[in-house]
């Protein structure tokens, strides 16, 4: 049996290549653990929700499909507020609650701003203003805005219960 005694610069170089294939393969696990960290933090949200109401394009629409932004364009400090609170107990879901973003003078009691998409459901928030005036604009979302102005005093009256329309949305 013979015994090979390797010389010290062959023992260098597979030390040399032992050392890089560890390294590589230490830097291949970090980044797949940022690859995954990352896919992990850009993941959208889930949420609890079952079920998401949407606009039926051929049936009537309920307070709780619209999304109802509420602005206050008079200078009547917290009117927004006390109206949002009125049209969420009506089943509206509530989306920014603030004053007037355009800074518009509303002489009226209301203008009820919405784009293509919320057009359907505009004429039931211009319901809950008597007198409110519909302004289409350009948005895309199905949002529908309630801008309170100078010459408001109170929401119309509630409809019954027999008035309102009933929706099937499967929730």
């Amino acid at each position: 049996m013979s015994i090979t005694v390797e010389s010290a610069s062959v023992a260098r170089a597979r030390k040399r290549k032992r050392t890089a294939i560890t390294l590589l393969v230490v830097a291949a696990i970090l980044a797949g653990s940022f690859y995954y960290a990352a896919s992990y933090w850009n993941r959208p949200a889930r949420t609890n929700a079952t079920c998401t109401p949407t606009l039926n394009p051929t049936g009537p629409v309920s307070p709780r499909q619209v999304t109802l932004n509420v602005y206050n364009a008079t200078n009547r400090s917290g009117l927004a507020a006390s109206v949002s609170r009125l049209a969420k107990e009506r089943g509206f879901v509530l989306g920014t609650v603030a004053n007037d973003p355009a800074k518009k003078q509303i002489k009226g009691p209301a203008e009820v701003r919405f784009g293509p998409a919320g057009e359907r459901a505009a004429p039931l928030v211009q319901a809950l203003v008597a007198g409110a005036v519909p302004v289409k604009d350009t948005r895309a979302d199905a949002s529908v805005d309630l801008v309170l102005g100078d010459a408001y005093t109170q929401l119309a009256p509630a409809p019954t219960n027999s008035t309102q329309p009933a929706t099937d949305d499967g929730c």
